[in-house]
Parts: C-alpha cells; sequence; structure tokens
C-alpha cells in the first residue's frame, strides 16, 4: 500500500497555521508529512516563509506522522549543522524522520552574501556534505577541506539509527547520480513518461530504498476556482531549470510570472473541482512504483482540501 501525505509549504502558510493544518490532516486520515525549507516564497503573494527546523520539532511532537524536509546543505546551511538537526530529530522521534537533500536554489541561498554557484559546482559540493553528514551521523570526528570546510566535528547526540537521507532530483541524470549515495528518491508530479524515466534512471542505477512523489495539486468546489487558486498562487511556480534555480528574488519571479497564463499553470499543477479525478491520478502515480505520495494544495487555505481528500479521496486510493 502507498502511504499518502500532507506537504506542509512555509512558503504559504504561516508556521502556527500550518501546524494546525498538518494536525488536522493526521485527523482527517493522512499517514505521513513532509515540509519544504525555504528563506524567501517563490511570489510576495505567497507571503510566509517561517524556519522549517524549528517548525518541524513542533509537528513532530503534535503529532505521531513521520516527517522528512528538503534540504540544501552547503551554503546557507552548514552541513556539520544539518547534521546536528538531523541527528537531534532522529533522536527525539526514533524512526519518524528522513531528510532529502538538493543542491537548492539562488532565492533562498543568496542571502549569505556567496556568490551562487555554477550548477556542476553545486553538484560537487552537495556530495561532500553528503559524505560529512553521514560520518557525523555515523559517530566520526570530521575534518574536511573542500567546496565545505569543517574543522574537527563530532556530533555528540546522535540516534541509534541515522535517519534516511534521500536524493532530491526532478531529472534522469540527477537521479542516476542520487544513486551512487541516497537512501530513497523524492521528485515531483510530471507526466507519467516523465516519471516512470526519473524513477527508472534511479533503479537502473542501483537506487534504493523507497521512492517518493511531492504532487502539487489544486482543488476547489468548482473548477473555476480550483484554476484561479493555482494561478494566483502557482504561476510563478512554471519554469524549468536553469530559471527557478537561478532567479533570486520572490519579486523576479513575480516580474517574469507576470504574463504566464492558467492553462500553464495546468501543466505542473493537477487543478480539478473533481475529486474523482484526482483520486485517479493519485493511483496512476503509485502504480508508477512510489511507495510515499505527499499532496500539495497549492492554495493558502488548506482547511477545506484536507476535510474533502480526507473523506473522499484517500478511500479510493491504493
Amino acid at each position: 500500500m502507498t502511504t499518502y501525505g500532507f506537504h506542509s509549504s512555509h512558503e504559504q502558510v504561516h508556521p502556527a497555521e500550518l501546524l494546525k493544518a498538518v494536525t488536522r490532516a493526521e485527523q482527517a486520515g493522512f499517514g505521513a508529512a513532509m515540509s519544504s525549507d525555504h528563506f524567501s516564497p517563490w511570489s510576495e503573494r505567497q507571503g510566509q516563509s517561517g524556519f522549517a527546523w524549528s517548525w518541524l520539532g513542533a509537528a513532530l511532537q503534535a503529532t505521531g506522522l513521520p516527517f522528512g524536509v528538503v534540504n540544501a546543505p552547503g551554503q546557507r546551511y552548514h552541513p556539520a549543522v544539518i547534521a546536528q538537526a538531523i541527528g537531534t530529530l532522529g533522536a527525539m522521534y526514533p524512526g519518524r524522520f528522513w531528510a532529502a537533500l538538493g543542491t537548492g536554489e539562488a532565492s533562498n541561498e543568496h542571502i549569505t552574501g556567496d556568490r551562487w554557484p555554477r550548477k556542476e559546482l553545486r553538484t560537487r559540493r552537495l556530495r561532500e556534505c553528503v559524505d560529512v553528514i553521514r560520518a557525523l551521523l555515523a559517530g566520526e570526528e570530521v575534518s574536511h577541506d573542500g567546496l565545505v570546510t569543517v574543522d574537527r566535528a563530532r556530533l555528540w547526540t546522535r540516534p541509534e539509527v541515522p535517519p534516511k537521507l534521500l536524493g532530491a532530483a526532478v531529472s534522469p541524470e540527477t537521479a542516476r547520480w542520487c544513486a551512487e549515495w541516497a537512501d530513497g528518491l523524492i521528485t515531483v508530479n510530471a507526466p507519467a513518461d516523465r516519471l516512470r524515466e526519473v524513477l527508472g534512471a534511479y533503479r537502473d542505477a542501483g537506487g534504493r530504498g523507497k521512492a517518493a512523489l511531492q504532487v502539487h495539486l489544486s482543488w476547489a468546489e468548482t473548477d473555476e476556482e480550483a484554476v484561479a487558486v493555482a494561478h494566483e498562487q502557482w504561476r510563478s511556480n512554471v519554469f524549468p531549470p536553469p530559471v527557478c534555480w537561478d532567479l533570486d528574488t520572490a519579486e523576479l519571479f513575480d516580474a517574469v510570472s507576470a504574463d504566464v497564463p492558467p492553462d500553464k499553470v495546468a501543466g505542473v499543477v493537477n487543478v480539478s473541482s473533481d475529486l474523482g479525478r484526482h483520486a485517479a491520478l493519485l493511483n496512476e502515480y503509485a502504480d508508477l512504483g512510489f511507495e510515499e505520495i505527499y499532496l500539495h494544495h497549492v492554495g493558502r487555505e488548506q482547511g477545506a482540501f484536507i476535510d474533502a481528500f480526507g473523506a473522499k479521496v484517500l478511500p479510493q486510493l491504493r
């Protein structure tokens, strides 16, 4: 059976309201949760961006759900600090926490004032960070000189079993690379052929562990409202790499997306008022081989979505 989880979007929802939403999701029947980790939203209209790591401790305490987070170590976050954060949550909530690691976006990382590296350097930097984090979680003292620097770091509080480190990938090439080091894979919704290609690249390269999928969707009582919500909140998210990697402020995302039409947003968000259609799409994703699927309603109001999907969609899923 596939596990269906609730995606906690810090860019769109105040952290106090997001905590209420994830507890409501657990009560509605969602079996897991995951969290974004942004410094900046994708648009000024989204209007929030709480600190994920503070919130995760509260959310793990407030629910019994397993949780994950998507994180980009190496610039905004030193890998030793991320290892400590992962280790502490893993020690406090054994078996309930995982972290997916990716190369990040300039919109979150430029705040340090350091230059935004080329993609190949970001990939190399992430690989160094992965090795540092794994060694620290294993109890080793770590010193490292490379694209990141570590001096005699050691974690004094660690879980008995290190949390899983997943690879975040949206392309077959990155998925294949993640297979070298990751305990699992996470990607985002795309056409079925593309998802099959990404997941196949990971498995064919020897990728182990679970495959997780984040699904962007928009649901409302009418198609017109669902379209309007998706267009208002998510039209700044239609741009493929490298645009989404390299733009560095919410204002720039709003400027380049000002003329994006609603039908283009429907290419990256599943938009429908038909709960049966949403259920059918989610079952199709499960059939592709994804063991965990995280639902992200792209509207800022989460309550009606949680209640409707808990009552009418989750019972239809396999």
